[in-house]
């Protein structure tokens, strides 16, 4: 089902696993996965993870700590599928929080929600109180990626 918005995908050029979905109205390929990386930091307003193997943990790793370290706007992080990721967020509450990696605050950053309907409200009610658009402080921060 086709929504109001163009769905831009961002593939990467493997041997195998990565296909293009049949919902991408534009696809564009990508040979390195930095490259790739920049693209989804630079211009997404959420990030909706799908549960995925090191490709996914790596995305996912990079933007967390973009927006921990301050490198990027704090956008939403929403893991999909709570089954697949409660064993990764209870170790990094339980390990990584424990060493003093990362703060209990890091945590924060990330929520799990399962239904999609859920995923669009939460990423609604972030915007709420601002705008979809960087702020000009964002967009200057953005440019030093």
């Amino acid at each position: 089902m086709a929504g109001k918005s163009t769905s831009i995908g961002l593939n990467i050029e493997l041997p195998r696993e990565q296909k293009a979905n049949p919902y991408q109205d534009i696809s564009l390929n990508f040979r390195h996965f930095f490259s790739r990386k920049v693209m989804f930091v630079k211009y997404a307003t959420a990030y909706i993870v799908l549960p995925g193997g090191f490709g996914t943990l790596d995305e996912m790793a990079e933007i967390l700590t973009l927006i921990q370290t301050g490198k990027t706007r704090k956008i939403p992080i929403i893991l999909v599928e709570s089954n697949f990721w409660t064993g990764l967020i209870d170790w990094f509450r339980n390990t990584l929080v424990n060493e003093g990696t990362i703060s209990a605050s890091d945590l924060d950053l990330i929520q799990m929600i399962d239904q999609p309907a859920a995923v669009v409200d939460a990423i609604f009610d972030y915007y709420r109180s601002r705008t979809f658009e960087p702020s000009a402080e964002e967009k200057e921060r953005m440019l030093t990626l």
